[in-house]
This record gives structure tokens, sequence and C-alpha cells, in this order.
């Protein structure tokens, strides 16, 4: 167990020192930004700060102030100790690898009020003042030693970070035509009209015309030069939006303000639908905090049961989006419940055949590992404990769940439990399908729009079966 433990007044020798040496990291910009509210944007914002006098990101100032007030806290005069006065001057900026070394010297002592003064500075590695000053506290008077107190863990994460790629991959190509059917409500026009603004649809509202400009209004929207297909009813606009497809007048669908059932039976049908000879399924893609890039998940919305064959279409319309955001050779691990075949497990099974069919040359274009539990497919540490080696194995970009309940569950576990934002589309029509929630925001809307923008301009469409 670490201690703390103070010096007293009386122990305090004037000439005395401490000191603690911090290496200045983004985390470290980040956490003090969301803790004091100070957004400046020569801290958080790259872009300005390129062109700002210092030519990048710099540190708050009272960064360096709150590493003294540690040092005064912590060392010298350590627990006890009052703070009375802090004065701080500025010569420095300090960026981000920058190593400060933060140093308090006592000064001066004034036994009747048990003061102390105490010089303060910050200097970085070529010995240059960053900061100086001078601190006033009332030493203890008593003996302090106590165990050090264990911090809770933070964790930083800046919603739709890991969608920030897909963005960047999208912005240099042309956006598609997409049919975004019965947009009749705030969220789904919104949606709609923020992925045309950053260039990624040029939307086709299909739907009653006069409930869609009813709701624009309502909303403050701006519908002008937005192309506008009447129907009297959600039912007619999912039917009409797919003969927009079949009349090569929209590369893909939205979904709007209607049922799922109900876009996807008009996409389904046989005589007038977007079928292929790949079966349809869904992918979610998740901005998870606690994982480093975004994380495929498959299927959790279309295939309730699916067979092997099923199963092998599932993964290769998850390998064929993930290769689209520019992953050439994605990760793809098998979910089961455990990481070894078990003849009494169907989904291990399955998962041993999947991996062999890619060995084959049926499934192409990905790494396949399988059967893998989650944690193993998610973590080294996991991995390593149960002695698996693997390249997919604690770095999977693709989940591949065993039925839809079970993906289901493990998306929705992502969102609620682990604060996941999820954008996602349905893949294996002859176009990508944006099924997004009607509680979705606008970011997991653009986030899916980037998402069919760049499985469409990669050629992933099909062909009509």
């Amino acid at each position: 167990m670490q201690f703390i433990e103070n010096r007293t007044f009386d122990e305090i020798q004037v000439g005395e020192s401490a000191e603690l040496v911090r290496t200045l990291g983004t985390d470290d910009i980040d956490l003090f930004a969301v803790m004091s509210g100070d957004v400046n944007p020569a801290h958080v914002d790259p872009e300005y700060a390129r062109s700002s006098l210092f030519h990048g990101v710099i540190a708050h100032g009272m960064w360096g102030g709150a590493l003294i007030s540690t040092v005064l806290g912590t060392e010298l005069p350590g627990p006890g100790t009052i703070y009375v006065g802090q004065s701080l001057a500025f010569h420095r900026p300090v960026a981000v690898g920058d190593v400060i070394t933060v140093r308090v010297t006592v000064k001066s002592k004034d036994p009747a009020r048990r003061h102390v003064v105490l010089d303060c500075c910050c200097l970085n590695v070529a010995g240059e003042t960053v900061i100086s000053g001078e601190a006033e506290v009332i030493a203890p008077a008593e003996k302090i030693r106590r165990p050090r107190a264990e911090l809770p863990e933070v964790h930083l994460h800046r919603p739709g970070r890991a969608y920030e790629r897909l963005m960047e991959l999208a912005r240099p190509l042309d956006p598609i035509r997409t049919a975004v059917v019965h947009p009749c409500d705030a969220n789904s026009l919104e949606g709609a009209l923020e992925a045309r603004r950053l260039g990624l649809i040029e939307p086709i509202l299909v739907g009653p015309v006069q409930k869609i400009l009813a709701t624009a209004a309502e909303a403050g929207l701006d519908l002008q030069d937005v192309e506008l297909v009447d129907t009297p009813h959600s039912h007619a606009a999912a039917e009409r939006a797919v003969r927009l497809i079949r009349e090569g007048k929209a590369e893909a669908l939205m979904k709007g303000a209607l049922h799922t059932d109900e876009v996807m039976a008009a996409v389904v049908d046989h005589a007038c639908g977007l079928r292929t000879e790949r079966r349809m399924s869904h992918v979610f893609a998740l901005d998870v905090p606690s994982y480093p890039k975004p994380l495929f998940v498959t299927d959790a919305a279309i295939n309730i049961a699916p067979d092997l064959q099923t199963k092998a279409d599932i993964v290769q319309n998850a390998i064929d989006l993930v290769r689209a955001v520019g992953i050439t050779e994605p990760r793809v691990a098998i979910l089961a419940a455990v990481e070894t075949v078990n003849p009494k497990m169907p989904s291990t099974l399955d998962a041993s055949a999947l991996c062999k069919m890619a060995d084959r040359g049926q499934i192409t274009g990905g790494l396949l590992e399988g059967p893998l539990a989650f944690d193993n497919a998610v973590s080294r540490h996991a991995a390593a404990a149960k002695h698996i080696v693997s390249p997919v194995a604690g770095d999977a970009d693709i989940l591949i769940a065993p039925d839809l309940e079970a993906g289901n569950m493990i998306a929705k576990q992502l969102m609620y439990l682990a604060g996941a934002e999820a954008a996602g589309i349905v893949l294996g029509a002859r176009v990508p399908v944006m099924l997004t929630s009607r509680a979705d925001g606008p970011l997991a809307r653009a986030a899916s729009a980037a998402l069919a923008l760049l499985f469409v301009r990669s050629g992933g469409q099909g062909a009509i079966g």
C-alpha cells in the first residue's frame, strides 16, 4: 500500500523543496476542459490552434497551476495544508508531449500563524521557466500519514470519434441520390437534411407531401431545392421509393418515420423488390467508448435463426462493407459461448465451418476466426489468458452473432451500458438500406449515410435477382 505523509510546520526548513514530473497528453487537456468547462479553441480545437500564435494545441495555463497545488497538497507541506494565496505568471506555452517539472521551494516561515511562503515554478525539458509564482499556505501542526487514495478510473470519449474517419473518407465522394421513406417527423427529416448538408446524400423525400411540409415548417427546416414525391401513406411511400431504385433514379434507401417492417416488405418483395442472390442482413457500426476502433456487429435485425449458408452471406456482407470503409482485410470473429468446438453447441460447429469456407474461397476478403467467446474477440488480455493465438482474437473488426437475439443483445448492451453510438445499414439488396431508429439523432443518421455512400461508391451494389 502506498502512503502520503506531510511535513509539519516545525519540520519544514527554509530552502527545502519538492517536485513532480508530468508529461502533457491530449487526455490531460480534454479532462481539464471537461472539469473546468474551459473550451477555449486554443486548447480543444486543433484546426483553430494551427493558425494561432503558438501553431498548435496548448495546455490550459491553470493545468500547470493545478500541478503546483498537487505538490503543495501531497508533498510539501502535504496532507493538512490549507491554501491562503497563490500568484502565477505564465511565460511559455506547454504543448502536447512536453515534459514539465513542477517544483516548490520554501522561502519563509511565520511561526505566529504557521504560514509558509513557497516559490513555485514549472520548467520544461530545456530548463526554461514555463510558470513562476509564489504560494502562501498554513502548514499542518500535526503529523499525518494516510494511505494514498485510490481514485476512480476516468474514460474519456468524444461521441462519434470512431466515425470521423468514415466522414473523412466520404468527404471527396459525390453524394448518393437517396430515397427517404416517409420522413414525417422532425428526427428523420432533420437527419436526412443534415446528411445532405454534409455532402453524403441528395435526398428524395417520398411520402405525403403536405405532412412533410408541415413537419418541416414546425421544425424550422428549409426544403428549398429538395425533391419531393407525393404518396398517400407510409406503405405507398415504401413501394414508391423501391420503384425509384428500380428505375435508376435513386442509389440508396433511408428509413423515415415508419416501421422497419413496412420498408423491408417492399424491399424483399419477390416481384417488385430489391432482392439479389445474396441474403440480406443488417450491420451495426458501433462507436464504443472503450474500444479503439469502430466495431461492426451483425446480424441483429433481419435474420432470426440463420443457417450456415445464410451466415456465410451475413459474413460476406459485413466484410464487403468494412472493406468499403478502408480496412483491406477485416478481422472477423465468429461468436459462440465458448472458444472450442462442441458438438452439442451448433454455433461452434457453424463457426468452424465458416472458417473452413473462408479457407476454400467461399468467403473472401476477410480474416476469420471462430468459435470465439465475446471476451476473446475484443480483449487481448482475455485471449492471452486462454492461450488463444490468433490475429483476430482481441482485435476484431466484425462480430458475427450466432442468431438475431444474441446480436441484438450484444448491440443494445454496448449502446445502453457502454455508451456506444450506433449507425447501420442493411446489405444484400440491390442498394444499401439505412434502417435508422426513429429515436436516432443526427450523428447516427449521418454515420449511416456515410457508410452507404462509401459502400455504393466502392461498387458494392448488387444486381436484382
